[in-house]
């Protein structure tokens, strides 16, 4: 009778092959397996501009969503093309697979952030809100915010965008760069000035740089809306007139640093934004206005007032002669005398 031939086991290198590639699948398709958390929120992850994959991987391990680094790496061998991560911030869940992982940030949209920039505060003070919240330097957006060839492409005809940063609140992708958000914020500012408000600035005989250099000033003067207007006419009637504006907040701006308190050596500091050495507008916008005063600008109230001052209860008082001027002086110093006296009388 014919011999049966013996049954064929496998070898110890076969089994130990197949064990690796039983223990490799789990790792990379597994739910959970190399996963530091099985449940719960999920972990924020930032991925800077520049990094490298391994870099990413490393930077996975140090945010404990992942155990082992080598199921990444492997995985990222046998799928080269999620290997492509876009720099960002992600939301990434608990309890997925190494596969899953990879496939998560490759196609995932990137977190948003939530901005908000006041109305009438400098550019220098958006790059810091922007480089707090956003993976950008501050100086990075300064620079950005005087390229030339940025400012041309954006129709800008000063030397930064000044004035063009359209103030609001937006939702910016975390990796956002230095030219997408101010190429952002100057796009809002020519949303809202459009063709109807273009019209209305023409036939008040100011290009839209005059435009956002006045409605700066105006924005600097008071966050008060109803008060825009006003102001607004006080200027325009001051300019009508051959009048130096003497603005304080320009001379403000002339001053390096944030801002302080004025003293009256402060007004023949030599810079052509202090108006009260220079007749005309200065150079350009020295703030960043809103929509209320580009519109006081446009529309501004039918006045011959050419003074204001504060009243010091948080508006101001308007006139028109000199005379009246000096006595809404008076009454502003008596009334910070007033306030102050109170301050410090005992038992209150």
């Amino acid at each position: 009778m014919p011999r049966r031939s013996a049954s064929r086991r496998p070898g110890p290198l076969t089994t130990s092959a197949l064990v690796i590639l039983a223990v490799t699948t789990l790792f990379i398709f597994m739910p959970g397996i190399n996963a530091v958390r099985l449940s719960g929120e999920t972990t924020t992850v930032n991925i800077h501009r520049g990094t490298g994959f391994r870099q990413i991987v490393t930077r996975l391990q140090e945010a404990k969503v992942i155990r082992f680094r080598w199921p990444l790496l492997l995985a990222g061998t046998i799928f080269p093309e999620l290997h492509k991560i876009k720099p960002g911030r992600y939301s990434v869940p608990a309890y997925l697979s190494t596969f899953g992982l990879l496939q998560h940030l490759h196609s995932s949209p990137q977190d948003e952030v939530r901005l908000m920039i006041p109305n009438g505060i400098e550019e220098t003070r958006i790059a810091a809100i922007v480089a707090a919240n956003l993976d950008i330097d501050s100086t990075a957006f300064m620079s950005a915010s005087r390229d030339r060839t940025l400012l041309s492409s954006l129709g800008i005809e000063g030397k930064s965008t000044e004035g063009y940063l359209f103030p609001g609140t937006y939702n910016f992708p975390w990796a956002s760069t230095p030219r997408e958000v101010i190429t952002f914020l100057a796009g809002r500012l020519r949303s809202c000035y459009a063709d109807s408000l273009r019209e209305e600035a023409v036939r008040a005989g100011l290009d839209e740089r005059r435009l956002l250099t006045i409605a700066s000033i105006v924005e600097a003067e008071t966050p008060i809306d109803s008060e825009k207007p006003v102001i607004a006419s006080v200027y325009l009637n001051r300019l009508k007139k051959n009048m130096r504006l003497q603005a304080d907040p320009t001379v403000q701006y002339a001053i390096p640093g944030p801002a302080r308190r004025l003293y009256f050596k402060d007004l023949a500091i030599e810079s052509p934004y202090n108006t009260y050495l220079h007749a005309g507008l200065p150079p350009g916008p020295i703030c960043n206005p809103g929509a209320a005063s580009i519109l006081a600008v446009l529309r501004p109230a039918n006045t011959a007032f050419i003074y204001f001052v504060a009243t010091g209860q948080g508006g101001h008082s308007f006139s028109s002669t000199l005379a009246a001027h000096e006595e809404n002086i008076r009454r502003y110093r008596a009334a910070m005398r007033s306030r102050q006296g109170a301050a410090v009388q005992p038992g209150l």
